[in-house]
């Protein structure tokens, strides 16, 4: 299963730099909408994200009008605390994007809206207001390759002993 993470106006680059990990290492394509709060060659996006440039499938939009426009026949998730399905409650299909928004502000309020049964959130307990960023699109992404039973994903370690960086 492929799928997409779609990261619209990203403000912290470690977060960007920790998903960048995570879709190099499951074959998730990455789309960027801009603008960022950081420059993509910050030290700390490139730290966060380690050796794993070189497996990244990335793409650049300038705004969500240009992003859903080269997207049209895309089937959306908007990730949300808002949201009234939880995230393992989908059933996820080859090529879904999944939009996660800005860690200040979160998606456009209007985006929502316009999509109630699109906006899926990941349960958690009253209090908390959300997840980190990174840890979100983990959690669902993985959440969506378990649905496949991580079909394109190796499932045997190469290593018999010791911490796997």
């Amino acid at each position: 299963m492929s799928m997409n993470i779609v990261l619209v106006e990203p403000e912290i680059p470690q977060n960007t730099g920790n998903i960048v990990r995570t879709c190099a290492a499951t074959g998730t394509r990455l789309h960027i909408v801009k603008p960022m709060g950081f420059e993509i060659d910050d030290k700390k996006l490139k730290r966060a994200g380690l050796d794993y440039w070189h497996f990244l499938n990335i793409q650049y939009y300038d705004g969500l009008d240009d992003f859903f426009e080269k997207n049209k026949d895309g089937r959306f998730f908007y990730l949300t605390s808002k949201g009234a399905m939880a995230h393992s409650e989908v059933e996820y299909k080859d090529g879904d994007f999944l939009l996660l928004g800005k860690e200040t502000k979160g998606l456009p309020e209007s985006l929502l809206i316009k999509n109630p049964e699109r906006c899926i959130r990941i349960p958690m307990i009253s209090s908390a207001r959300c997840l980190n960023l990174s840890n979100a699109a983990a959690v669902v992404v993985y959440e969506a390759l378990r649905q496949t039973e991580y079909a394109t994903l190796t499932k045997e370690s190469d290593y018999l002993y010791g911490v796997i960086d």
